[in-house]
């Protein structure tokens, strides 16, 4: 499965964004779809993800309320509706596909996920 994320860009405070996350080589429709943040400096972490299962969503405090993690599975793509975005959601954004049944303690495992996109730079200026 080879992911690649699109959309990234540079958006004022309070702002919104969609990123956009194509896969190809494989139908992802049964998979488990992530996304994951990095900032400069920091660790990488999760931000969202939707069960390939039932669809059922999970989202880091951070972004609660605000970010929306959604699937078109004719299309094989993931979308992650970014509003009201604040500085601190600065960072390279990165989707990930794995082959399980996220629950909320395991949704952010990164070492669960087997396939990475190669990130999408999200900049939002104060």
């Amino acid at each position: 499965v080879q992911l690649q994320a699109f959309a990234g860009g540079l958006v004022q405070a309070g702002g919104s964004l969609r990123l956009s996350c194509v896969a190809s080589g494989r139908t992802v429709s049964s998979y488990n779809m992530a996304w994951f943040r990095q900032a400069p400096g920091k660790e990488r972490e999760f931000v969202a993800t939707i069960s390939g299962l039932d669809g059922r969503r999970y989202y880091a405090d951070s972004v609660k309320g605000r970010f929306t993690s959604s699937r078109d599975n004719a299309r094989n793509t993931v979308y992650l509706q970014m509003n009201r975005l604040n500085p601190e959601d600065t960072a390279v954004y990165y989707c990930a596909a794995g082959w399980f049944t996220p629950e909320e303690r395991t949704a952010g495992s990164k070492d669960r996920y087997d396939y990475w996109g190669q990130g999408t730079l999200v900049t939002v200026s104060s």
